[in-house]
């Protein structure tokens, strides 16, 4: 499936904690577009539709579409906060293609 490190769920759950209303979890998908064909979307979720897949990391809840569920099998989302590199990184097995920054990716 697709799984949150412990400093990326960390990180969500700092982020929550500073938030009223509080999320329900983070809603992970792809986007056509970016250098390689597809761009990761990462955004906070208040609601799951009917359609959605919910899978819990380390205590986060993961709310996914389906569609977007197929190009990200066995994803694990990390968080980095070095210098000169910031924010969450995606290292998707199915990949076969990424561009040098890391957004986007291709299949």
């Amino acid at each position: 499936m697709i799984s949150l490190t412990e400093e990326a769920a960390k990180a969500v759950q700092g982020f929550f904690s500073s938030m009223d209303p509080k999320p329900i979890g983070i809603r992970v998908g792809v986007q056509g577009g970016g250098c390689s064909g597809f761009t990761y979307q990462m955004k906070y979720e208040y609601a799951v539709n009917e359609e959605d897949r919910e899978i819990e990391s380390n205590g986060v809840k993961i709310i996914i579409d389906r569609k977007s569920l197929l190009y990200l099998m066995g994803t694990q989302i990390d968080y980095r906060n070095e210098l000169g590199q910031s924010g969450f990184k995606f290292e998707n097995p199915t990949a076969k293609r990424t561009c040098g920054c890391g957004e986007s990716f291709g299949i």
